[in-house]
């Protein structure tokens, strides 16, 4: 199974760039993981919000497969421990789950024909988070995810 994180720009801040490759790194040692960025041309940041959101799901729609399993990091999302992160992975892999991805929408959220197309929503925390910073959380998890899979002694119960 093919794990692609999908997110709109980069990412600006060199500490959330640098705790992001460390988590990059060490995922390499267990799954097939790919960041993908969507680059939101400038002259669409200056559109109302409901036009940006419009732009960003055309270019998101862009990028997936029919066969692609599609879940959002949605405030209104299901929340899962840890463990039942791991496990929700898990079920993944069993299903033969071609490419399972993670989307990280722009500062104001999805457009419908998004939450459309979406097979889950999952939330990392009641909080709000800006989207810069789910990215670092969500490869954090993601990471602790497959130590637990494995049995190591990342995670502590």
């Amino acid at each position: 199974m093919r794990i692609v994180l999908l997110q709109i720009d980069k990412t600006q801040d060199s500490y959330l760039t640098e705790g992001i490759e460390i988590y990059n790194r060490r995922l390499k040692n267990y799954t097939s993981f790919d960041t993908i960025t969507i680059h939101v041309p400038k002259q669409v940041r200056q559109r109302t919000m409901a036009e940006q959101k419009t732009e960003e799901a055309k270019l998101i729609l862009a990028q997936l497969a029919a066969e692609d399993h599609l879940v959002l990091l949605d405030e209104r999302g299901k929340e899962f421990s840890s463990l039942e992160f791991s496990k929700f992975i898990s079920q993944k892999q069993n299903a033969s789950t071609k490419r399972l991805i993670f989307l990280i929408g722009g500062p104001f959220g999805f457009d419908q024909k998004v939450y459309d197309r979406a097979n889950s929503k999952l939330s990392l925390s009641k909080l709000t988070f800006s989207h810069q910073m789910v990215r670092l959380f969500f490869v954090e998890q993601l990471y602790r995810a497959f130590t637990i899979l494995k049995g190591e002694k990342y995670h502590h119960e």
